[in-house]
């Protein structure tokens, strides 16, 4: 089975340098735009979204967001309804990736182990500096309504046939990356293992992360799973495949 994939790119925000690169350097304080995007795979039997964006309507922890649409209304545009999602993989559970679960009332929801228990553990709560990453309305909705329709899973493993789910930890404890089958080759879609495609050409870390070991092992791992003939898609990288323009909510990855 091959999928479709499509990113829906429902926000922006102006930043610098120094803001998405562990340690600065004489280039720290120059423009650097970060994009917000949910990932849709689509084959004949499934309809997967890969994370759930941010939902425009509830305040954010972080200034200078815009907003081109909701990640539900960018969905529409590929005329899929709220309902038609049968499957949402969280690759980890930071606010900008969960803001709309409680949006999608038909899908079962996939994440690591490994990210459920560091984020409903006595430890997280402890390290005040995260506090400000996880929605803890969207962690409630989780573990509460939606616990019925929540995968937790260990590592690696197929959640629907030409769909898998690899736990390569760094940026989050239970961070996991997505690949996916489509008739181009093997799409990854990094998410936050790897924020921009600079992280993985200079070997650079984000600046928000929980191992640093574990990023660049992360790294290495978008590559394997990638082979010579597939494609990481970035999980905030502003640029998109040839041929489509930057002012486009809805691209086509594959």
């Amino acid at each position: 089975m091959t999928f479709a994939v499509h990113a829906v790119r429902f926000a922006g925000r102006p930043g610098v340098r120094g803001q998405h690169f562990l340690g600065h350097d004489d280039r720290s304080g120059e423009p650097h735009p970060t994009a917000y995007s949910v990932w849709l795979a689509r084959s004949e039997t499934h309809t997967v979204l890969v994370d759930a964006g941010i939902d425009p309507a509830r305040p954010v922890p972080i200034d200078g967001i815009t907003f081109r649409c909701s990640p539900v209304d960018g969905l529409a545009a590929l005329g899929v309804r709220p309902q038609d999602v049968d499957l949402v993989v969280l690759t980890h559970l930071h606010y900008d990736h969960t803001g709309t679960v409680a949006a999608l009332p038909s899908a079962r929801y996939v994440v690591q182990r490994a990210e459920l228990d560091y984020w409903t553990g006595p430890v997280a709560a402890r390290i005040r500096r995260e506090h400000w990453l996880v929605s803890r309305e969207d962690l409630a909705h989780l573990t509460g309504p939606a616990r019925e329709r929540l995968d937790v899973v260990d590592g690696s493993t197929e959640v629907v046939p030409g769909i898998e789910v690899h736990h390569v930890g760094g940026h989050t404890a239970g961070m996991q990356v997505v690949r996916v089958r489509t008739a181009a080759g093997p799409v990854v879609l990094a998410s936050d293992a790897a924020h921009f495609h600079e992280n993985l050409t200079a070997d650079r870390p984000p600046p928000i992360l929980h191992s640093v070991p574990g990023v660049h092992a992360a790294f290495d791992r978008l590559v394997e799973l990638a082979g010579p003939d597939g494609l990481i898609v970035p999980g905030h990288d502003p640029d998109v495949p040839a041929g489509d323009s930057p002012g486009d909510v809805v691209v086509r990855v594959a």
